[in-house]
């Protein structure tokens, strides 16, 4: 077992996804264009296999490159880890039991306090819930639970350089609620949060609770630093539209680093030559930057 101490370099692992999709065209990119004083180790075979047929020999060997990264993660052999796009409806039927791999890499770690964060161009979000049915948003949301990854985002963008990060929290309704006209979520749980917040983490400031319709401008804008976000979409929709070729996926709260692009696995670009390798290569620098700091 080796620490980051002990090395010259950092090491990030680099994991393909999906053989089947456009990680190992991606990783084939990245491989050659290491960051400043960071080396790379590839993980599992990174080998295309029948592009854009996945198949579940390939969904298993995305599995065990998955449960590689994370082994030598946690050993110390590795700082931090940039996963390619996989499918997660192929991974769940070769027996993946997460619904996706930042749970997968929270577990493995065995840490409970993680949520996805999303940064690309202008814009960084984090969500309250992510990967969960739209229909049961509202029932998963909690005062605690918002002011809990809100404190892993304050924490976040003061490890990436900002001293006193700007934070906007986005309501769950249309227009914030409207006052209890259009829900009740934003005075019963969202505000009460902001005051939880603004105790746990007096270097962050936390406004909010805002209309989604103009947060995300705002925030783009440069008002804010990061939107907190109630459920996946509601980040996600704005980050895509305004950096989709650059947007990138980091996993907070865990011991090491691990960010990913944040597209899928465009099976219909594999094999094509017409992949487009910037996401991965946003998510390799900042992981590059991650594991420095």
């Amino acid at each position: 077992m080796s620490s980051p101490t002990s090395r010259s370099r950092r090491v990030i692992g680099l994991v393909a996804g999906d053989p089947a999709g456009v990680g190992p065209e991606l990783l084939a990119h990245a491989v050659c264009l290491p960051p400043e004083g960071i080396e790379f180790r590839v993980i599992g075979d990174p080998t295309p296999r029948q592009p854009g047929q996945p198949d579940r020999k390939g969904s298993e060997s995305a599995i065990a490159a998955l449960e590689e990264s994370a082994t030598l993660a946690l050993s110390g052999e590795i700082d931090g880890i940039v996963t390619g796009p996989v499918n997660k409806r192929g991974l769940h039927e070769a027996g993946f039991a997460f619904p996706g791999q930042t749970e997968f890499f929270a577990a493995r770690a065995g840490v409970e306090n993680f949520a996805m964060l999303l940064t690309g161009g202008s814009l960084t979000v984090a969500l309250v819930t992510a990967h969960v049915p739209l229909r049961d948003v509202a029932g998963q949301l909690t005062t605690e639970e918002i002011a809990r990854v809100g404190g892993l985002l304050s924490d976040h963008l003061l490890r990436r350089g900002i001293g006193s990060p700007r934070i906007a929290v986005a309501g769950l309704n249309p227009h914030a609620g409207e006052q209890g006209d259009l829900g009740d979520e934003e005075m019963r749980l969202i505000t009460p949060a902001l005051a939880l917040l603004a105790a746990a983490n007096p270097k962050s400031s936390f406004a909010g609770p805002f209309s989604p319709d103009t947060i995300f401008w705002r925030a783009a804008e440069g008002e804010f630093d990061a939107v907190l976000c109630m459920y996946h979409d509601q980040g996600l929709i704005p980050l895509k539209l305004i950096a989709f070729h650059e947007g990138v996926n980091v996993t907070l709260g865990l011991p090491f680093v691990r960010t990913s692009p944040d597209h899928g696995t465009a099976y219909e670009l594999a094999g094509s030559g017409r992949v487009r390798p910037d996401s991965f290569l946003s998510a390799v620098r900042l992981a590059a930057e991650l594991v420095r700091s």
